[in-house]
This record gives C-alpha cells, structure tokens and sequence, in this order.
C-alpha cells in the first residue's frame, strides 16, 4: 500500500496513540505508528501526519522532539495535547505549568466554524481533557478556532499550511463529536478506504501461518473473557484446533462459581481447556502482599510457573509448544510498553519474564493490536456467541487487583471550603488509603475523596467530583456514600489480607451485585463493573465495598455510569446485610484521572 494514502501517528508516550490509530482506522483510512525519531523523509511520505499526547513536558529537559525541518513540511498536522503543544513551542509560541490542570470533560466553544478542521462541529461540544500545561502565546500565523473555559487556545490552525492544535482528546469516546474531527482531518489528506476489521483477520491468519510454522503449537493462558476467548478462536481459525490448548489457571481470585461456569460453557464453543488449580500457592505468596505493582508481577511470575508446570504433566513439549496470550493494546501502554510513556500499571502478562520470552518469540499475541471495541467486533466475525462477546470485561490477576491492601494512611488535610461544596450540603472526608490513578498520562498513587449523599442529581456530583480531582491534586478520585446524608463519626481501618477469607467476602459482594444487575437488566448498559473490598468501615473489624460501574468501549478513558437510585439502593441494602461490610461507597471519578480498577 502506497504511504501517500496513509496516515501517520507520532507516539510520544501518551495513553493515546494507538487509540487515535485506532479511530482513524475506523474512519477507513490505514494508520502507522512511528517513533519521534524517524528519518524526515519517512515523515514527508505520508498523507497526514498527528502528533500524539505524551507525560512529557515540552518545557522541561529531556522532552520528545522531532527532526530538525519536521515543521517545515507540506503534509497536514494535527497536534494533540502534548503534540499540541509541541507544535506551538516549535513554531514559535508559549507553553506554561497551568494553574488549572484538566482531567475530565469541557465544553468547548467553537469562534472559528469555518475551519477546515471544525467543519460541523456543534457551536458548543463537550470534550475530553486531560493535560497539566498549557499554551499562553500563539505562533505567527495561528489563530483561535475555539476555546473552553479554562483553556484559551484550546483548538488552533493555521489554515494556509494545513497545520492544527488541539488541546483535548478528539479520539475518546467522551469527546462527543471528536470523531467528525478526526474524519475532517482524514478528508483533508484525502486518505481513506483502505483498512476494515476483516481485512485485519485475513492478515493476522496469514501472519500467524508464520509465526507459528508446521511442527509448532499454541498453549494458550485462557482467563474465560472475552480477550482470551477471541485470540483462542482466531487461533484455532488460522491454525487448526487441534494445535491450539487451553489452560484455566484456578487462582484462588476468581468469581464465585466461575470455574465450572466457564468449564461449561467454553467447551460448548469448541475449547480444547485444561483447568489447573493453584489457588494454595496463589494465597500463600500474596497473602502479606499490598503494593499494586508487586501484586502484579507476582501474579504473572506464578501464571507462568503454573503454565509450566502444566505443560510438563500434560506432556507438550516446550520446543514444540508456544505460550499464547489475549494480550490487548491498553495492556502493553499502560504498562509503559512505548518509548516515552509512564508506567501506569505493570499487567501481569507483561511482567519481566513475559517480556524476556516474547524478545525470544516464544509467545503468540494475536490481538496485541486491537482495543477492546474492536476485538468484540472480531469476535462477531469468528462466531463467538453473543453472550461472551457481551461479558464485562474482568482483570486476568483476578480479584486480587480489586482487593486494596494498603496500609493505613494520614490523609492529607485540604481545605476544600474554596470548591463552594458547602452551600450544596455537600460534606467531604478522606479514605486513609490510596489507590491508583492516571493524570496527564502518568501514574498517580494518591487518596479518595468520600462525599456524602447530598444530592440524588447525578451532575451535581459529577461536577463535584471534577471540580475535587481539577483542584486538588492530592485527590484523585472522588465516591459518595449512598444513603449517608452526613457523616457521624470517623472511618475505621481494618487490615485486609490477600487471603481466601478475605476474597470469599468479596466473591459474596461481588456476585450480590452481578446478580442484581441482570435482575435489573442493566447489565448491558454498563460497560464494566468492579466491586471492590477496602479495609475501611464504619464500625471496627469491618470493611468497605466500593462500586465502580463505567462506560468505555476502549478502556482508555472511561465515564461513571448514571445508575437508577432505586437499583442502587437495592444493592446498598443489600451487600450492608453482609455481616463483613459497613460501608458501601459509589465511584464518580472519570478515567482520567482514576484508572478503571481501583488498584
């Protein structure tokens, strides 16, 4: 394919740049991730060239840049955020620390409709921020196509050279017509046509057919989502089922009846599945264990030792046999798997000894591309019924990331009297733990803002939990408490272990909650649902459940969901008749700045 009818997309590191990839594929038109540090004739053969986002500041030493000349040439770029503001420094402009930094969503209001870019864009568009610094001074040439409230030069062009900054995120689904941007962007390169999902299977078979030649096999680590499930079909299809096996690893962290759910049902759609139970060695080694990342790796280290030992006793040989992993693309990015980008979290199929081995080839990841709207999309296409390709995604670890072992903190004392929360009747208080989050695409580990039930108006706490995570940067989530209208007395910390008692009190919550959102028929308008156990309660030996509910289709960025104050209510009463639980608290924070699982 020709790469003048391509476009191209700059990884400076951000959670984003496969995701634009992604979009623009959508849009039809062929996409290609390049480095910052190509030839400037590689970036000159293309039709359009976007600048991703990145955790780096243009500002600070050290930061990303592009080959000298780069900003001379003829092709079309869209810079976004940090390629934004990359764009602006290099031509000229000014960039600054903000005062105030933007995670979460903005109205913006479009002065300059006539752009070749803002070409039917609504006057006024909800969209994405996520970003720390700022433009303050434009390049010769530019000029303001809109603004939003906190940020001036928030979509800029030079029209004549066919150059674009934006400071918001077009390719989340939250920024609402992000698309018809992206689409005016690929009409202007006069890109198109040229990339569909069935044309990614036909390539993938093919390449498979490679990498896996006659003589060799595919073990695949099968978590009974819909990841595994459709690299385990997209295997067999390009390989023959009789070289690709399934291993279900019992962790000890799986959901109530999970195993025997899916050793049912998986063997319906044709699975050759082994189940290994090694919930023992899986409670012993995480037992003591709180720190995320650590978590993590050790999960990965005895998924792998299982694998082995799995592999000895049913008699495959390892020379003949490849490990096989649903690995997606959010997996490797947030694990820090680009150049430049910040480690958010270490996934457990991406843990030093998974790294070693796929330097070796010896691991197949046939979906590693794909975003998790695309893979359901595959999935379709290889017959996956229905009702797994609907599955709410689940973490392979488990529930050990939706346990939260922290030790006890301090937490910070903010003043938040400068928000006007208390004119609301809205109380604050803090968790004395942390948890794991995402702001201006780095990791954050910082504490949760709990606010009481002051308002059954769902945009009121939406905005007052952007307003908390926007201002207070030692915050980086927000929850309420549902039916507290105001808080009596102090939290108190329990410690929790990462143990079988503490994981059947969370599968008891855990399937409680599952239950009622099929009873409710809610299921599907929710993207994904994590209950979590926190050692925190309202009364001494107890703990917490926090619900999390988003919608999302790529696990990039991420919304809370708007649920029915009578279902909710419903579920309150009934994970606080649990004898464990005293507190039940609801998550409001977007993606950014709070990851999806709490951990």
């Amino acid at each position: 394919m020709k790469s003048d009818k391509k476009i191209a997309v700059v990884d400076f590191g951000g959670q984003y740049a496969h995701l634009i990839a992604s979009r623009i594929r959508r849009l039809g038109a062929y996409t290609e991730i390049l480095s910052n540090e190509e030839p400037l004739s590689v970036y000159e053969s293309y039709a359009g060239i976007i600048l991703s986002g990145g955790p780096s500041s243009v500002y600070e030493k050290g930061a990303p840049l592009l080959p000298e000349g780069f900003f001379k040439t003829s092709v079309p770029i869209l810079g976004i955020c940090y390629g934004h503001q990359l764009l602006m420094k290099a031509l000229g402009g000014e960039v600054v620390s903000s005062n105030s930094k933007e995670y979460g969503p903005a109205i913006l209001e479009i002065q300059n409709p006539n752009s070749l870019l803002s070409k039917s864009l609504s006057p006024k568009t909800k969209v994405w921020m996520s970003h720390g610094d700022e433009v303050v001074r434009m390049p010769e040439g530019f000029k303001i196509v809109a603004s939003s409230g906190n940020c001036r030069y928030a979509f800029v062009s030079n029209e004549s050279k066919k150059q674009f900054g934006i400071q918001f995120h077009p390719e989340v689904t939250h920024s609402e017509e992000g698309e018809v941007l992206l689409r005016n962007f690929v009409n202007l390169c006069g890109a198109g046509s040229s990339w569909s999902i069935s044309q990614f299977l036909e390539e993938q078979i093919s390449e498979l057919q490679k990498k896996v030649p006659v003589g060799k096999n595919v073990f695949l680590l099968v978590s009974g989502g819909v990841d595994s499930s459709v690299a385990y079909l997209l295997l067999a299809k390009a390989l023959g089922k009789d070289r690709v096996k399934g291993l279900l690893v019992d962790t000890g962290f799986m959901r109530k009846n999970e195993v025997k759910d899916l050793m049912d049902n998986l063997h319906h759609v044709g699975f050759d599945l082994t189940i290994w139970d090694e919930s023992a060695v899986f409670y012993r080694h995480l037992e003591n264990e709180f720190d995320p990342e650590k978590k993590r790796r050790i999960v990965g280290d005895l998924f792998l030792e299982a694998q082995s030992k799995a592999t000895d006793s049913l008699g495959l040989d390892s020379e003949h046999w490849l490990l096989g992993q649903g690995t997606i693309y959010p997996d490797t990015i947030e694990s820090g798997g680009t150049k430049h980008s910040h480690k958010i979290k270490t996934h457990h199929n991406r843990v030093p000894q998974i790294e070693k081995l796929i330097q070796e080839g010896k691991i197949v990841e046939p979906i590693a591309d794909l975003y998790k709207d695309e893979v359901r999309e595959l999935g379709r296409l290889l017959g996956l019924p229905e009702r797994w390709i609907e599955r709410h995604p689940f973490p392979g670890p488990g529930l050990v990331v939706r346990m939260i072992a922290s030790p006890e903190t301090h937490p910070p004392k903010i003043d938040f009297s400068d928000l006007g929360l208390g004119a609301k009747k809205a109380e604050v208080k803090i968790l004395p733990i942390l948890s794991v989050g995402v702001q201006g695409d780095q990791r954050s580990y910082a504490h949760c803002a709990v606010l009481n039930d002051f308002t059954t108006n769902w945009n009121e706490l939406d905005k007052s939990a952007v307003e908390i995570t926007n201002f207070k940067r030692e915050i980086n989530r927000v929850v309420f408490a549902p039916g507290i209208s105001t808080f009596s007395g102090p939290f108190h910390y329990t410690k929790l272990s990462l143990d079988k008692v503490h994981s059947d009190i969370l599968r008891d919550a855990d399937a409680i909650v599952n239950r009622i959102l099929y009873d409710e028929s809610i299921h599907n308008s929710i993207w994904q649902m994590p209950v979590v156990l926190v050692p925190v309660g309202l009364r001494e030996n107890s703990y917490g459940v926090v619900l999390r509910p988003v919608e999302s289709t790529e696990a990039m960025t991420a919304n809370f969901y708007e649920m029915d104050r009578r279902i909710l209510d419903r579920i309150t009463k009934e994970l606080l008749a649990l004898p464990q639980i005293s507190l039940v608290l609801y998550d409001l924070t977007h993606k950014p700045p709070g990851t999806i699982e709490w951990e």
